[in-house]
Order: structure tokens, then sequence, then C-alpha cells
């Protein structure tokens, strides 16, 4: 062989290679790109069409069976939890949260926890695992006394299917044939205000209920679990890291680490397609637009992540215990999380990151608020959370007060120049 010939192969070579370790390090995001819709009777989905086919937990439940579920739960243990309706789809159905509380008539002040999966109708498996985890907790009550603990010290709020719509999309009989989108082809995880970059849009049917349950809430630790990958995913979605980090990114790295120690203790070749640590800074891997995991920690002052939970979006019926033998563990240790907050997250009146020259005070405020700071002659706008513009003057001096008066309790947006800075209106 030649030198002339080897040089040739070298050139050839190395960029291969480079390509493969390149891919191997980082996994497309699934949902950064038009999702590729699994074709019916690809899956082999077994489903359960009354509560008992339910019992070994290999099946995916219809519609009406879902509603039972939720049903009997609420009248099997009428002192640990009760059905909620965070609100409908566009096509009537349900969208149901299950609200388990120990001991509620002492009176106790617990921390509220929040869980909610399938925003993304096609991806199921965190569908069936809540299910599951609302039937342990409940049934383990009394029994073991870690859950037993963990239910008595904790509001748990489980939303086991937000977008009902897109996984009973083909038929209320079946998950086969579900599909990413509401009814009207929206993707419900990219439409949520975004609070680093406020524009008037229209926020789908699904998602005002879902604003509204945590504005009546005050969800301090939750999850959005998703699927097509395995990965914690903590804030922010919508910056890298090296532009904008979390102010608590210290502490979500270092829960998740224990997450998936917890993981790792029942599968070790789980949750190491997309980083080898099995947990990424959301921008890290792809920046989004929109989605509920940045919306839930900056309005709601609720740390919130995504959780991938399976590299399939829509397992085989009779792999699903499998999924929940590894699963369980992490998914339980993240609610026992909620009493090991970093210390940092105490107070809901905290400034954007953007935001570092000017503040307001009172916050949360009743009739008035006023901005100080560097803000003579900058254009002060006060928006809703949606973006509709609500009051807008121009500053004249470092002190400015802004009525209230008008406007309902809630959560705004404050934007002076390029900074914002969420309101609390009581």
């Amino acid at each position: 062989m030649t030198k002339r010939f080897w040089k040739k192969l070298i050139i050839l070579v190395i960029p291969v290679l480079s390509n493969l370790h390149s891919s191997a390090q980082m996994k497309p995001r699934p949902d950064a790109f038009p999702p590729v819709e699994e074709q019916v009777g690809s899956k082999s989905t077994l489903m359960a069409t009354t509560v008992e086919e339910m019992a070994a937990w290999d099946r995916y439940p219809t519609y009406d069976t879902y509603q039972e579920m939720m049903r009997q739960w609420a009248e099997t243990y009428p002192d640990l939890c009760s059905v909620d309706t965070i609100g409908t789809s566009i096509q009537g159905r349900l969208i149901l949260a299950l609200h388990i509380e120990g001991n509620p008539g002492e009176g106790l002040s617990r921390p509220q926890f929040f869980y909610s999966s399938t925003i993304h109708g096609d991806e199921v498996t965190g569908y069936v695992m809540m299910l599951r985890l609302i039937d342990t907790l409940l049934s383990s009550h009394g029994t073991d006394q870690r859950l037993t603990d963990l239910v008595n010290s904790t509001d748990i709020y489980i939303n086991p299917l937000a977008n009902p719509d897109g996984t009973y999309w083909r038929s209320d009989n079946t998950v086969q044939g579900s599909r990413r989108y509401n009814a009207n082809g929206i993707d419900l995880n990219r439409t949520f205000p975004n609070p680093f970059a406020p524009t008037a849009k229209s926020v789908p049917q699904e998602n005002q209920a879902m604003i509204d349950y945590a504005a009546a809430h005050s969800f301090r630790l939750s999850a959005n679990l998703h699927g097509g990958a395995e990965v914690l995913n903590y804030p922010w979605d919508s910056f890298r890291s090296d532009v904008l980090a979390h102010p608590d990114n210290e502490w979500w790295k270092e829960i998740c680490r224990e997450l998936i120690d917890t993981l790792h203790t029942y599968s070790h070749s789980h949750f190491c397609d997309v980083s080898n640590s099995g947990y990424i800074a959301g921008g890290d891997w792809y920046v989004i637009d929109g989605g509920r995991q940045d919306y839930m920690n900056y309005y709601h002052n609720c740390l919130e992540m995504t959780i991938e939970l399976s590299t399939v979006k829509n397992p085989d019926s009779d792999q699903l215990p499998e999924y929940w033998s590894f699963l369980s563990p992490m998914l339980i240790r993240y609610i026992e999380m909620i009493h090991h907050l970093p210390a940092s997250h105490t107070s809901i009146d905290y400034l954007s990151p953007l935001a570092s020259h000017f503040s307001v005070y009172p916050n949360p405020a009743t009739d008035h608020i006023t901005a100080s700071g560097t803000c003579g002659g900058q254009q002060l706008t006060l928006s809703s959370i949606e973006g509709r513009i609500l009051r807008k003057l121009t500053a004249h001096d470092s002190v400015t007060t802004i009525d209230l008066n008008d406007l309902q309790r809630g959560v705004y947006l404050l934007r002076i120049g390029n900074n914002n800075l969420k309101i609390i209106k009581q």
C-alpha cells in the first residue's frame, strides 16, 4: 500500500469516526423535529376494557376504563384521595388528577407535589406508570411505612393523561394510532407562555386548564413525563446553560445524580442514551420555546423538570411491568425530594435571571406596585401571562407606581426595557 493510499483513507475515515462520536454523545431530542407516527398494528397493544383487566398492569386502559379507575380509587379510599377535573379537551374528554393526602383532617400544612404525564398523546409509558403509582401509594398506606409517611406528609397530585384527545385519537378503545398533538393539531408542549420572550399568542384549551389549575394550587415540585428517550431534563429549556443557567442549577444536578443512582440500582442499561450521566439541562440538549417546564418554574415558582421515561414512546403492553420495576423507585424518590428543596427556593418573589437593574414592591401586592431602580425614561409594560398587554407607560424617574385594583388575582409579567419580572396580584 502506498502512502498516498493511506492518506486518502485517513481523510475519508476521520470524518466518519467524528460523526459517530458526536452522535453517541448526544441523541437527538425526540420532540425537537416532526415526529414519526407509528403505524397502527405495529405494536402488541392489549387494551383493558375493565378495571379488573388492569390487575397485572400489562395493558393500556381504554378511555372508559381510565375514568372508572379514577372513580373507584376515590370511592375505595375516600379518606386518602379525591378526583379533580382539571378541565376538558377539545373533543370533550376529561383531564383528571387524583389528589392524594393522608390524614387530611389534621389540618397540617403539607407541600404540594404534582406529576403530569402524556402531554404528547403518543408518549404513553408515563400514563400507565402514573396509574400504577396511584394504586401503589393508596394500597400501601398503612402497611408500607415509607409510603405511608410520604402520603401523610405530602399533598400529592397526579395527572396521568394531559392530552386525552391525542392518546385516544383513533378511538376511545385503543391507544394504537395515538398522536402527539391535540385535536386541533397543536403541540401542547410548545404553547405555554414563555417568560423570556412574552408574546400575545393563543393558549390551547388544555393548556389554559392546566394554567388555571396551577394558579389554584401551590405546587413546589413537579415533573412532566414524556417518552422517546431516557433522560432527566431540567430547566431551562429556553437557553443553553452557558447562556443562562437556572438559579438552582447545582441543586438540579445533585438531585438528578441521586435519582439516576436510584434507578441504576435496579437497571444499569437504562437512561444512558442521551448522556452518560442520565441527565441534562434542557437547552443543552435542544432549545425549545413554549414548554411547560419553563412556564411552571418561572410563573408558579414550582421546580419542574421533564422526565423522558422510555426510548419507545408506545411500548408493547407486556413490557409495562418491566418499566415499572426500574422506574418506580426513582418516581417515588422524586416525590420525597419535595422535603429537601434548595434553601434559595423559599420566596415567590424572585427576579428573572435577566432582570438585574430594577425591583418592585410589594410583591405579592393587592392594590398597587412600585417599580424602582434604573428605569427612568424606559417603557414599562404589564401583561397577562399569555402576553396580553394590560398597562403601558413611560417611567419618568427612578420610582413608578402601577395600579392593580382592576386586575384579578393571579400572575402577571412586568417588562422594563429588556428585563422581565413576575408580579403576584393577591
